[in-house]
């Protein structure tokens, strides 16, 4: 493969530098998203609508079209005999790491928690009744967003939790997330996927209860449906393919930053951009990128993500190449640049998350350190942040008068009521207090 990757490294100063970087960000843009899924956005809605109508009877027709497995309704779920059997099956060494990795989320939620410093007598923080959990069925299983996503709810003091995720594992869901799912106390788990399920979820069915907020990554069909849901239910984010955006000078290791572009490439779909100031070490990224990437297994499909959507961009300064990343917005931004890295870290604003070192990278936080992997993409974390057990909580104001407050305030608030010509307002004030409205002008 060697060369095959040169059109990536793009440096300041060549002609077309301008072009293709600006490029660049609007590909990975929401707006560029949502501009080409007019037809697939449409066929999404169809699906939310039929099965808002008919209910079960439209789950198990799209379940038998889509993921090829012909389900009764009393076969949604999954039998609590089948999640302690996937339980007591866990290898002994992988229960163990994913019982360190709960810990350390736990941990980290838990000491973020809004909840916990619920002292101010004008507000209350409540946790959601009922959260859905969606975890994507793939040719292996992803524990970790089952993580990522119910433990924070558990922390917020969410009572039910329901994971749903698609049969795609010999017409089941894997047994390694039914055996996390039991050892997280989880019982209530669905053998469904896709935008069918997400319409279940919002709308309820016969045999599936509606949702408060329904959380975690799928596919674009399970974006767009979350999105067309909102409102009926809350939802974390709309999120998108995976990217990382690195930020390094001539300090940070080659070979180690080649290899974190890798990791997020790989998704395919995925992006792995590197912003620089060194023209040096950008070839040597470069270089390193075209010495790893035969060695991967999914070689082929990570050629094509840094092809299409990935980029080595030489700055004339450091300034400039922070500058550009924060115009990215990227989900994960890493900075390897030595010394500097933390100086560099904190001219940052907008990340779905932040890892700082050359010691930090995305893989540490995608299973481990403890906030949740479950980040904004597509350019919205200027906007968007991660999950968090603070997003399984609502606000409710709470005000208390005695009478003697509100006399003080009674002329003000009826002044003000009046105003806006609500005189049945005023009269509640005046009412209580036997209060003359205040005199006009």
């Amino acid at each position: 493969m060697s060369g095959t990757l040169d059109s990536i490294l793009l440096i300041a100063g060549q002609p077309d530098f301008e072009a293709k970087s600006r490029r660049l960000l609007e590909e990975h843009s929401m707006r560029a998203f949502l501009e080409g899924k007019h037809s697939l956005a449409e066929s999404v809605r169809q699906i939310v609508a039929d099965v808002g109508r008919r209910g079960d009877a439209a789950l198990c027709e799209y379940s038998e079209r889509f993921d090829r497995v012909r389900l009764s309704p009393q076969e949604f779920r999954i039998p609590p005999k089948d999640l302690e059997k996937a339980h007591r099956q866990l290898p002994p060494d992988l229960l163990k790491s994913l019982r360190k990795a709960v810990r350390n989320v736990r941990k980290y939620q838990s000491e973020i928690f809004i909840g916990r410093k619920n002292r101010h007598p004008g507000i209350r923080y409540l946790p959601l009744e009922r959260v859905a959990v969606c975890v994507p069925g793939a040719s292996a299983p992803l524990p970790s967003t089952l993580i990522m996503t119910a433990v924070p709810a558990q922390v917020a003091g969410v009572k039910e939790i329901a994971v749903l995720s698609p049969p795609r594992w010999q017409g089941s869901i894997h047994p390694v997330i039914l055996g996390l799912c039991r050892e997280l106390d989880i019982t209530e788990v669905y053998r469904l996927g896709g935008a069918h399920a997400v319409a279940a979820l919002a709308f309820g069915t016969e045999t599936i209860r509606k949702a408060d907020k329904i959380v975690g990554p799928g596919h674009d069909v399970v974006q767009l449906a979350k999105k067309e849901v909102f409102g009926l239910v809350d939802i974390d984010s709309f999120a998108g393919p995976s990217d990382v955006l690195i930020v390094a000078n001539r300090q940070a290791n080659p070979d180690w930053v080649a290899a974190d572009m890798l990791s997020q490439a790989e998704h395919n779909p995925g992006a792995g951009i590197v912003v620089t100031d060194s023209p040096d070490f950008a070839r040597k990224v470069l270089a390193a990128l075209e010495e790893q990437l035969p060695q991967l297994d999914r070689a082929e499909g990570t050629q094509r993500c840094l092809l299409e959507s990935s980029g080595i961009l030489v700055f004339p300064s450091m300034e400039a190449a922070i500058n550009w990343a924060n115009e990215f917005a990227a989900e994960h931004v890493q900075v390897q640049c030595g010394r500097q890295s933390r100086a560099v870290a904190r001219r940052l604003r907008n990340a779905g998350a932040v890892f700082v070192g050359s010691y930090s990278p995305v893989a540490v936080g995608d299973y481990w350190a403890g906030p949740s992997h479950t980040l904004p993409t597509r350019q919205t974390s200027r906007y968007f942040s991660a999950l968090t057990s603070n997003d399984f909580v609502k606000s409710v104001s709470w005000i208390e008068y005695t009478q003697n407050q509100l006399r003080r305030s009674a002329e003000d608030i009826i002044r003000l009521a009046q105003t806006e010509g609500l005189d049945a307002h005023a009269k509640s004030i005046q009412k209580r207090l036997h209060k003359q409205p205040p005199k006009k002008g």
